[in-house]
């Protein structure tokens, strides 16, 4: 069991495909990791392990991921017959009736899906504690976050649950946990990944699903086997020929890369966590790479913060209570999210067009950037992962929960409202022995040169064998 939770996804297959290794062994495995691990570690709050073997008994297609096992976050993705509670009170007993179109991809691939992972409430916050179900724990160190929204996910894979989980990023949800969890997690550009069949965008196309993973190739493998527009999709990004794993054999050439350190909200970023960044640009340098420092991006980062919680308002205040002030639902929120939805419905329609316009502001900013610079370098989180509470919003009125949001990654947002693609890559550690990730990030449509950066930085500097040892 042990030595199967030290491969990634594609490993794990291979070995199944040539018949070193059973998939119901596998499964099963994955199983008892789960059991042995979760007590400590709350990562998964929906198992559905009748719904796997029922899966792996109907017989699985082949690709390059068949029978390997995953979870899938507990926000925004459905699967026929599994609870979808997105982390609330509301919705814990909602079962799912159909399959999300990631979802049914991930199964079309062969790929087994365990159950559900742990999310903040309705993906809100840059912690995973949510009151319905408790906190979920950092495996490095049980005390401290694994960060948030996609910190079940984050955890599962970082304790070798599972080698890969399914993710979505609002703000950096992929990437914070990724950091804080020591693995690889991309944000792909806005809807190379489909979010359907019900909605067209989430959060005014913000948010975009994929996975944390431990390889590049798994997480490349993961965007092949889901990527492309959906039937009905009013727009999708530009196809791309070849697959996403070819492009981890061709490294990138030459690349421009402007560094920023300097947080755009005046808050402080921690000096390991500076350090680590600096190390990654003398890594790029050596590399062949061409490293700038620059003290700005170009956008108006006070105007995105501001249309951010406009918008996550509009939407929580339409999805749990239709827009009516009265609805019952709302006493069963958090109350920082009770303040959040309240503050939603009174949004008039021409405040929610000026938040929208700012995210097209910051596209229109970060092209402009991107015409310059090949790559921005920056830290994925300003500081290492916090002890649990500290980003939480048990106790905290709206307003100092939402700095402490932004405080806590002031550099990944830009990305998700411009819907560019970035990347936090497992490069650092503390002298405490925490994950630091350094984020880069690369102009709309550029998510193969992303991959073939991180491979290039993956054969440079592993991490595959850095791994946490669960204790506590």
């Amino acid at each position: 069991m042990d030595g199967l939770a030290e491969l990634d996804g594609i490993a794990l297959a291979a070995l199944i495909g040539k018949g070193e290794v059973g998939v119901v062994e596998v499964l099963e495995a994955a199983i008892a990791r789960i059991e042995q691990l979760d007590a400590r570690l709350n990562a998964v709050v929906h198992p559905h392990f009748d719904l796997a073997r029922r899966q792996v008994e109907r017989g699985l297609p082949a690709s390059p991921l068949s029978g390997v096992p995953m979870l899938l976050k507990n926000t925004g993705f459905e699967a026929e017959g599994m609870i979808l509670s997105t982390g609330s009170q509301l919705h814990r007993h909602t079962v799912s009736q159909r399959d999300s179109t990631i979802t049914a991809r991930y199964k079309a691939a062969g790929m087994v899906i365990l159950g559900k992972s742990n999310t903040p409430e309705f993906a809100l916050s840059f912690t995973t504690e949510p009151d319905a179900f408790g906190p979920t724990r950092n495996p490095w160190d049980i005390e401290r976050t694994p960060g948030g929204s996609s910190g079940g996910s984050a955890a599962a894979v970082a304790s070798g649950m599972v080698p890969v989980a399914n993710s979505s990023d609002g703000a950096g949800s992929t990437r914070l946990p990724a950091s804080h969890c020591g693995l690889f997690g991309f944000k792909p550009s806005r809807l190379v990944n489909p979010v359907g069949p019900v909605a067209a965008e989430a959060i005014a196309g913000m948010s975009t699903p994929h996975a944390v993973t431990w390889s590049v190739r798994d997480s490349a493998a993961m965007l092949d086997v889901t990527r492309g527009a959906d039937l009905g999709d009013p727009w999708a990004p530009p196809a791309r020929p070849g697959t996403y794993l070819a492009a981890l054999d061709a490294p990138p050439q030459r690349l421009n890369v402007a560094m920023l350190l300097k947080p755009p909200f005046g808050t402080t970023v921690d000096p390991e966590v500076l350090s680590v960044v600096r190390e990654a640009a003398r890594l790029m340098e050596s590399l062949g790479h061409h490293v700038i420092e620059i003290d700005d991006a170009g956008y108006d980062a006070d105007a995105l913060k501001a249309a951010w919680r406009v918008i996550a308002g509009v939407n929580i205040a339409l999805g749990v209570a239709g827009g009516d002030a009265a609805s019952p639902n709302i006493a069963r929120l958090e109350p920082v999210n009770q303040e959040w939805l309240r503050e939603g419905l009174a949004v008039p329609g021409t405040r929610y067009l000026w938040a929208v316009n700012q995210l097209h502001a910051s596209a229109r900013a970060m092209g402009r950037f991107f015409s310059r610079y090949d790559i921005m370098l920056t830290p994925s989180a300003a500081e290492p992962a916090p002890v649990l509470g500290t980003l939480a919003g048990a106790g905290k009125g709206l307003d100092a929960f939402f700095d402490l949001f932004w405080a806590h990654s002031p550099f990944t947002a830009v990305f998700n409202s411009s819907g560019c693609p970035a990347m936090s890559v497992p490069l650092g550690m503390t002298a405490s022995g925490l994950p630091v990730g350094a984020h880069f990030g690369a102009g709309f449509g550029n998510d193969a040169l992303l991959f073939a950066l991180a491979a290039e930085l993956e054969r440079a500097a592993p991490w595959a064998g850095r791994r946490p040892q669960v204790v506590g």
